[in-house]
């Protein structure tokens, strides 16, 4: 005999949450399944990763791909496949999920698995110089894509974090458009870099050598190779992309940008205790609020923050901006505000940052 007892809110609303990432996985298993029986060829996009002199983080994710027409422009560019996933191809490929994925570093083979969207993000113990150091990674069926992996030095103290819808590029754009426009903008060319932002991020790479660099984003994994070509055009400095992914997760209807900002700053404060890091974004929406509450639970990590202030026009098409009046100051690091690089730069040099 089943219980009277009512179900609560948070009840029924899990209940939802998890069906619909089970619709999720369902509609996946059906695109798969007809991009399989069209020929789709199964294909490993690499994106940079970092780590330590212990152990690295290697980011990709594997899709299932179309092959361009013989003889078409996208025939003729084509040198490795993973460089063809980009623009639209980047959301008509297929993620394919769980799938068996095998990590080469220095001859030794890790085995893992890609989770529910394709994307495979692990940790792997592996003890490697400070540098640059390649991997090689493939699953079944696809070719040898290689990744890059930034090991970076015990000596570190100093890091860069920095936002990028309205930090380093103008999106201009109403936020409830914003995710279209880095989806389906099929060129890096019709992105516009905010002026002076490529030089204030290069002069604070150059702080230290080999200096750890994260792109941090609530952008979707699909936009990744177009924004690494972005940001290589418009000579901005390299480093990890750390994105999300669309879609309900295991226990939520939709993903939480913030959320995902927050867990990826707490991982990186734990993983370098000894580093510093300048967090750069804008007031649009909730940069200074996420970095104040770091700030708060780590103060001895972070060295300063910047924050690039939008035009009135721009914060409205943001949803608004958070009234300087109601940051709190949530330890010793300088803040500093600016509408551009330029201005940014010139408050971190009188703080001796820079």
């Amino acid at each position: 005999m089943k219980s009277s007892k009512p179900t609560s809110a948070a009840e029924l609303t899990q209940d939802v949450m998890h069906r619909a990432a089970r619709i999720e996985d369902r509609f996946h298993a059906y695109r798969e399944k007809r991009a399989r029986k069209r020929g789709y060829a199964v294909t490993v996009v690499p994106y940079p990763g970092y780590g330590s002199t212990e152990w690295v983080r290697v980011l990709s994710r594997v899709l299932l791909t179309r092959n361009p027409r013989p003889g078409s422009r996208a025939a003729r560019k084509l040198q490795k496949r993973s460089e063809s996933v980009r623009g639209w191809r980047s959301f008509t490929a297929v993620p394919i999920n769980d799938v068996t994925v095998t990590i080469t570093i220095n001859g030794v083979d890790t085995v893992v698995k890609a989770d529910r969207g394709g994307v495979v993000d692990v940790q792997i113990p592996m003890k490697l110089s400070p540098g640059m150091h390649t991997v090689q990674i493939q699953t079944e069926g696809s070719d040898v894509t290689e990744s890059t992996i930034h090991v970076i030095s015990p000596k570190a103290t100093v890091g860069l974090v920095s936002d990028v819808d309205d930090t380093v590029m103008v999106t201009a754009l109403p936020r409830p458009f914003l995710a279209a426009w880095n989806s389906f903008v099929l060129d890096e060319h019709a992105r516009v870099p905010t002026p002076g932002m490529a030089v204030f991020l290069s002069r604070v790479a150059d702080i230290q050598e080999d200096m750890p660099v994260v792109y941090l984003s609530t952008g979707a994994w699909n936009v990744a190779p177009t924004l690494r070509r972005f940001l290589g055009r418009n000579l901005y400095p390299q480093g990890t992309l750390l994105l999300t992914d669309w879609g309900p997760t295991h226990d939520r209807m939709f993903r939480s940008g913030r959320a995902h900002k927050e867990t990826q700053l707490r991982r990186l404060a734990s993983e370098f205790p000894k580093i510093k890091w300048i967090l750069v974004g804008d007031d649009g929406q909730h940069d200074e609020s996420i970095y104040a509450e770091f700030e708060k639970e780590f103060p001895g990590n972070v060295k300063a923050v910047a924050i690039r202030q939008l035009s009135n026009g721009e914060a409205v098409l943001a949803g608004g901006r958070k009234k300087a009046e109601e940051h709190i100051q949530a330890g010793d690091a300088p803040w500093v505000y600016a509408p551009d690089g330029a201005g940014l730069a010139a408050q971190l040099t009188e703080f001796t940052v820079l």
